[in-house]
């Protein structure tokens, strides 16, 4: 190998090695991803909530018992 091809495995596998050590999450990270989370969960139950009310069915959970369990 040359000495170009020496240093640049060398540049390839510091900027490598570099990014892995970047890449651990600390608690400020973690925060951030529940609360990303809860974000997308809240925004999905209340688009589904709003499609319900705008079909004029709204969905309820104690409406009556189920036709498996009566039919037993």
């Amino acid at each position: 190998m040359s000495i170009l091809e020496i240093a640049l495995a060398s540049h390839i596998w510091a900027r490598r090695h570099e990014k892995r050590q970047l890449l651990v999450p600390d608690d400020a990270d973690a925060l951030k991803v529940l609360l990303r989370i809860a974000f997308v969960v809240v925004a999905f139950t209340l688009l589904i909530a709003g499609l319900n009310l705008a079909a004029g069915k709204p969905q309820m959970v104690a409406e009556g018992s189920a036709p498996v369990v009566t039919g037993r």
